[in-house]
This record gives structure tokens, C-alpha cells and sequence, in this order.
């Protein structure tokens, strides 16, 4: 089997984010540090399962810190590196482009569209 090649950033770059949870999940760590549950509820659908799996690609990308506090109870915060905070500044115009569009984009693939805020 060939290794894989990126044929531009935009390649990369997806690669990194690819997937339904990882944008969504970058998108909740914006305003800084989130404890694994808050952080599930805040991604509506995912399973706990699913957030850990993904949470560990992201770490793996270095776009996400896993900070473990050793107390009793434990606790396991989330949020973004610097590079995590750079793609996510990167995402915004998408997430602007999205919301501008999301009621037509929803209507052609009957979906629910969340309620504008």
C-alpha cells in the first residue's frame, strides 16, 4: 500500500477536521476550558463513546489539551492548543457561510434547521 499524500492544504486540512463531531467540538472548546460532560452536552447527538474516540483523534492532531486534575472526584478538562484556536478562526467563515445558508441547505435535505438566535 502507498502512503497517502496530501495534494494541497485544503487536503490536510480536511483531513484534520473530517467527520460530523470535530468541527462541532472545536467550535464548544472556543471560549475555553470544558469538563468532558459539559462538553457532550454541548454537542448535541454524540455518544460518550464517540466524544472520547474523537477527543483523542484531536489530541493526537495537537489541536485539543486533555488537562486531568487528580482530585477527588477526578476531573478531565478540554481545550484548545494554539493551533486548535487558529483552526477554529479558520472555520469561522465557514460557520458564518453555514448560517446565512442553513434554511435553504436544510429545506433541500429535510432537515430540522436550529432555531436563529
Amino acid at each position: 500500500m502507498l502512503p497517502r499524500k496530501y495534494s494541497c492544504g485544503l487536503d490536510a486540512a480536511i483531513d484534520v477536521i473530517g467527520g460530523r463531531w470535530k468541527a462541532l467540538i472545536l467550535w464548544a472548546l472556543h471560549h475555553g476550558p470544558v469538563r468532558t460532560g459539559d462538553l457532550r452536552r454541548s454537542v448535541s447527538g454524540i455518544s460518550e463513546k464517540m466524544l472520547i474516540q474523537v477527543l483523542r483523534e484531536m489530541e493526537a492532531d495537537e489541536l485539543v489539551h486533555r488537562e486531568v486534575f487528580h482530585e477527588v472526584p477526578p476531573r478531565v478538562e478540554y481545550s484548545l492548543t494554539p493551533l486548535g484556536v487558529r483552526l477554529n478562526e479558520a472555520l469561522l467563515p465557514l460557520g458564518d457561510w453555514g448560517e446565512d445558508n442553513m434554511q435553504a441547505i436544510a429545506r433541500r435535505r429535510g432537515v430540522e434547521p436550529a432555531p436563529r438566535h
